[in-house]
């Protein structure tokens, strides 16, 4: 009686109190119990811990190298002492590795020395070699399809000869492949025009010649001399391509519901330049410590949530693509969405989230429904708290990737890497416009002093938030049911996996 007198009271019917409670259960909690129990000072343990790692192997974290498998064995061993049974999912890969600096000049007319990483850059799984000889330009001229794309490209290429092809139009190992199938000594691929910089790509797989990736204004130059006259390159080339072993470390939550996964997901790696305490210590740091908090949950744990410690991810995402493509498709059905988080710790930091209904236009892949409730769930919770974010694209630059083209759902955080900070991104969030969302991308200084403490923390409540709230319940997502999606249609490779670019 006193429930019926309230409802009428409030001009409730009791059927509108039962869904509207019903509701407020599905929606989850209004405060994020998890976000309070992660805090900074626990995660910024673990980074000093990764920190420690990379000091005493060699500098870094780089897969393949004793930094990550002395990583692997933290992120296990710590997730043991909280409770979980990890699996450690070795994988082997093409290990890639530039042992010095290359030498990319002109001998003839004009003696002129380009400078790395400035001029040119060595593409991801180029061979080793030290050449010199005359340049071929392969078909200047062309349009739409792009140059060197069509064995007939090479049609009279002079075998021994060097080849200079534009970018564009077909992935970077079709162009080599082609190249070294005509008979060329060395391979280079510049730039399109009104793109900045050299060509820092990857051929995806090893090859046998000498590849590098100068800027536009150096290939068309090197392009007219071959035209008129000729001119004669020098290129030197100094990698380690062979097989090795990496590894993927998954551990499970106790509680929840095994047929409806929430994967939360970080990589273990670094690149070989530096320590990555950043890129992805802070995801890794963030993940670890959920994992040891989210038991205190309880109940509210209604979907298992499923922890994911990427391994490869910096040699092109090739831990989660790993993982994905072995899981066979009844164990892909029980994963509800993904969340991603690479880089949540950015000195000169965006909060940005992934833009999952594409309202940007920016995305090369179709996302699955339910990406788009992924988003909103972000958003709201950065919204609720009068905390600005920026939308950021599916570009296939992280290992969220693998799941979307398998039309699971997914979804995550970042904070920015190498492009530049805006004048209005400066007023709104702090920092410094015309500098890099962090400085030390990809290079030796990021350590663990390379953070946005405030930004870092509030990125840290956002993860545990959000995923407290998918554990609980999925419904925006997939209505919790398991017949909800088949893998796209179509599968187009990405433009750009992990940090390089394909084509």
């Amino acid at each position: 009686m006193r429930r019926a007198a309230l409802a009428s009271l409030l001009g409730l019917s009791l059927a509108a109190t039962a869904v509207a409670a019903a509701d407020a259960q599905a929606a989850g909690p209004d405060r994020s119990r998890l976000a309070s129990l992660v805090t900074l000072k626990a995660v910024r343990g673990h980074q000093l811990d990764l920190q420690r790692i990379a000091d005493a192997n060699g500098g870094n974290r780089a897969a393949g190298l004793d930094g990550n498998k002395i990583t692997i064995k933290y992120v296990a061993d710590q997730l043991k002492r909280y409770g979980y049974k990890p699996t450690v999912q070795n994988f082997t890969f093409d290990f890639w590795q530039e042992n010095a600096p290359a030498t990319f000049a002109e001998t003839a007319p004009t003696p002129k020395a380009y400078t790395p990483e400035t001029d040119f850059a060595t593409l991801q799984y180029s061979g080793s070699g030290d050449v010199t000889a005359a340049a071929t330009a392969v078909d200047p001229g062309a349009t739409g399809t792009g140059s060197g794309c069509e064995a007939g490209d090479f049609t009279g290429f002079p075998k021994g000869n060097i080849a200079l092809i534009q970018r564009g139009g077909c992935f970077f190992s079709v162009k080599a492949g082609n190249a070294i199938a005509a008979g060329a000594s060395a391979v280079v691929i510049y730039q399109l025009p009104g793109q900045p910089g050299p060509v820092a790509g990857t051929l995806t797989t090893p090859h046998s010649v000498p590849v590098v990736g100068p800027t536009n204004a150096v290939g068309t130059d090197l392009v007219k001399q071959a035209q008129n006259g000729g001119v004669t390159l020098h290129v030197k080339t100094d990698t380690t391509n062979q097989k090795r072993e990496a590894a993927n470390v998954i551990a499970d939550t106790p509680r929840g519901r095994a047929d409806n996964v929430v994967v939360v997901g970080a990589h273990n790696d670094s690149v070989v330049a530096g320590p990555g305490i950043n890129d992805d210590g802070s995801g890794t740091a963030t993940l670890l410590e959920m994992a040891k908090q989210i038991h205190k949950l309880g109940k509210k744990v209604r979907n298992q949530v499923r922890f994911a410690f990427w391994g490869a991810e910096e040699e092109g995402l090739l831990g989660s693509q790993y993982y994905v493509d072995n899981l066979p498709q009844a164990e892909r059905d029980k994963i509800a969405l993904m969340l991603d988080f690479d880089m949540l710790a950015s000195p000169n930091y965006v909060r940005f989230v992934y833009d999952g209904d594409n309202s940007e236009g920016g995305n090369n892949v179709d996302t699955p429904p339910g990406t788009g409730a992924i988003e909103k769930a972000f958003n709201d919770y950065f919204g609720g708290r009068h905390l600005a974010t920026d939308p950021t694209a599916f570009d296939g630059r992280s290992d969220y990737n693998a799941f979307i083209t398998a039309g699971i759902p997914a979804g995550g955080i970042f904070t920015g890497a190498e492009k530049i900070k805006t004048e209005e991104q400066a007023k709104v969030y702090g920092g410094t416009a015309g500098v890099a969302y962090d400085p030390c991308y990809h290079s030796a200084c990021d350590r663990y002093d390379n953070v946005n403490l405030q930004g870092f923390d509030q990125m840290i409540d956002a993860t545990a938030a959000v995923t407290e709230l998918f554990a609980h319940s999925t419904l925006t997502v997939n209505g919790n049911a398991l017949a909800r999606k088949n893998a796209l249609a179509k599968k187009v490779p990405p433009a750009r996996v992990g940090s390089y670019l394909t084509r």
